[in-house]
């Protein structure tokens, strides 16, 4: 317990940290006449997920600021947003999709091959351990050509 103590006080500190920086602190206030900008929305798309699970416990922190710049701070809350839930991920998702595709396809390809193999040698009467040898070559030798293409 004596080694996470550090971690949870550094994470506690850190919440604390972020939350003074949320929406609906004292900085963006009607009386100070400063409404938040570009950056700020930048900041509060980012920590949204934190301030988020703050706004539960506390009605001093939101999660969109209401005094704002208009469209500087909507740009900025969005990007900032799409960087904290994730939204740039997808294209690598799509790509991890699509080599997945790719991977099965080899596999379903190499498989067929085997069994194609395998068939018409189970044809002939008879086999011997250097049949067996030969066929094991061939497989692998199909494996690292396909793998080749896959990869190129």
């Amino acid at each position: 317990m004596t080694n996470y103590l550090p971690k949870i006080l550094l994470v506690g500190l850190l919440v604390l940290l972020v939350a003074g920086c949320a929406p609906g602190n004292s900085r963006y206030s009607a009386e100070t006449g400063r409404p938040a900008n570009f950056w700020a929305g930048l900041w509060h798309g980012l920590i949204i997920v934190i301030t988020f699970i703050v706004s539960l416990f506390t009605n001093d922190v939101q999660i969109y600021e209401s005094n704002n710049v208009g469209w500087g701070y909507n740009l900025g809350f969005i990007l900032g947003c799409c960087v904290s839930l994730g939204g740039a991920a997808r294209g690598s998702a799509h790509k991890r999709k699509r080599r997945e595709a790719d991977w099965d396809r080899v596999g379903r390809q190499i498989g067929d091959s085997i069994k194609e193999g395998l068939a018409s040698w189970r044809k002939e009467e008879r086999a011997t351990d250097s049949d067996w040898d030969e066929l094991g070559r061939k497989i692998e030798e199909r494996i690292r050509e396909e793998m080749r293409k896959a990869r190129g």
